[in-house]
């Protein structure tokens, strides 16, 4: 590598804005998802507090954390959501981990007939 291609990546890297794990979070006190029944075509907003879980058609969908840059609540929120099946007795679990509102296709949920996205965390 040429000092001027390095030279140029580092002064890339002192100028670029920062990243997500970078920037300053705020947490939120839920957030509030998107469902889409990809059968009827319906979509449907849901608020989750934090810790809590509802029932979405035949999902049980729970969120652990929610998060925003500090200063824009209307910003790229990611939420940890876990999401479950309720139709079988154990309830096996569909997906967990962080969704990202910017992303939603980053870490989403694969299921033949519900897609669930995180819009925004809910703030005080």
């Amino acid at each position: 590598m040429s000092r001027a291609t390095l030279a140029l990546g580092l002064a890339a890297l002192l100028i670029a804005p920062p990243s997500l794990a970078q920037q300053q979070v705020s947490e939120g006190t839920g957030a509030v998802l998107r469902g889409l029944d990809k059968i009827s075509g319906v979509l449907s907003d849901l608020e989750i507090a934090s810790g809590d879980s509802r029932v979405y058609g035949k999902l049980l969908v729970s969120v652990e954390d929610c998060r925003f840059p500090s200063g824009n609540p209307a910003g790229n929120a990611f939420a940890h959501v876990t999401i479950r099946d309720t139709i079988p007795a154990d309830k096996p679990v569909l997906f967990a981990g962080w969704m990202v509102a910017g992303s939603p296709a980053l870490n989403a949920l694969d299921h033949p007939r519900y897609d669930v996205w995180v819009l925004r965390c809910l703030t005080p």
